[in-house]
C-alpha cells in the first residue's frame, strides 16, 4: 500500500474494512461549533470521508456539498445519508487537484484533513478561505505534533500536524473566534480512538 499515490492509499484503507473506519457519529468539535452556523447554511465539507460530518450537518438543515476522493467512502456516505433521511451533494474529487469555487459557501468544514503535504498546505488553506463568502465561517480540527507519541490516529509525520502559531499565520486574514489546543479522549471508529492531542479553530472571513 505504501507504493500507492496518497489518494489511492485512502481508497485502499477504506476498502480494507467492511465497517465505518471513523464511525458514524459526528466529530465532537463539529457538534459544538455548529452553533456558530447560520440557518440553512451552504457548507463545503472537505474530504468528508464516509459522511459522518456531512450527514450531521444535513440533519441540522444545512445544504452540504461534500468532496471526497475514495469511492468506497462515498458509497458509505450515501448509505449513511439514506439511513438518516437526509441528502448530500457528494462530488468525487481529489481536493489537491480540485477547482475550488470562489465565495461560494457560508462555511467550510475541515476535520482532520492532515493528509495534505506541508508544502501544499498554504495553497490548500488559501483555497478554503477563498471558497468562503464574506462573513463565512471556517471550522477546522486537527492534531498537534504531540499526537505522534499517542499513536491513536492521525499522521505519522509531525510536519503534518498543526500548532496555534501555524494556524494564526495561515489564517491571518480571518477573524479568530476560537483557537484552542487541548487533549481529549476520542472514539471515532477504529481509526481515531484514545488519548488525542487536538487543536480547534473557528474563524470568520471579513
Amino acid at each position: 500500500m505504501t507504493d500507492l499515490a496518497p489518494e489511492a492509499r485512502w481508497e485502499a484503507r477504506y476498502a480494507a474494512t467492511s465497517t465505518y473506519l471513523f464511525g458514524t457519529e459526528p466529530n465532537c468539535f463539529l457538534v459544538e461549533a455548529a452553533s456558530h452556523l447560520p440557518p440553512a447554511a451552504k457548507i463545503l465539507a472537505v474530504a468528508d470521508g464516509e459522511g459522518r460530518n456531512g450527514v450531521f450537518l444535513a440533519s441540522r438543515g444545512h445544504r452540504v456539498h461534500a468532496v471526497e476522493y475514495a469511492a468506497t467512502a462515498i458509497a458509505r456516505a450515501q448509505r449513511l445519508a439514506a439511513s438518516q433521511g437526509v441528502s448530500l451533494d457528494i462530488e468525487q474529487a481529489d481536493v489537491l487537484r480540485w477547482t475550488w469555487p470562489v465565495a461560494a459557501y457560508d462555511a467550510v468544514v475541515a476535520i482532520f484533513v492532515q493528509f495534505v503535504p506541508p508544502a501544499a498546505r498554504p495553497a490548500f488553506f488559501a483555497n478554503m478561505v477563498a471558497a468562503l463568502r464574506p462573513g463565512g465561517l471556517l471550522l477546522l480540527q486537527g492534531y498537534r505534533p504531540e499526537q505522534i507519541a499517542n499513536g491513536t490516529g492521525g499522521p505519522s509525520d509531525p510536519a503534518h500536524c498543526y500548532t496555534e502559531e501555524l494556524l494564526r499565520t495561515e489564517f491571518a486574514g480571518l477573524t479568530l473566534l476560537h483557537l484552542r489546543s487541548h487533549d481529549a479522549e476520542i472514539a471515532e471508529g477504529t481509526a481515531h480512538h484514545g488519548p488525542s492531542a487536538l487543536i480547534d479553530l473557528v474563524a470568520r472571513k471579513p
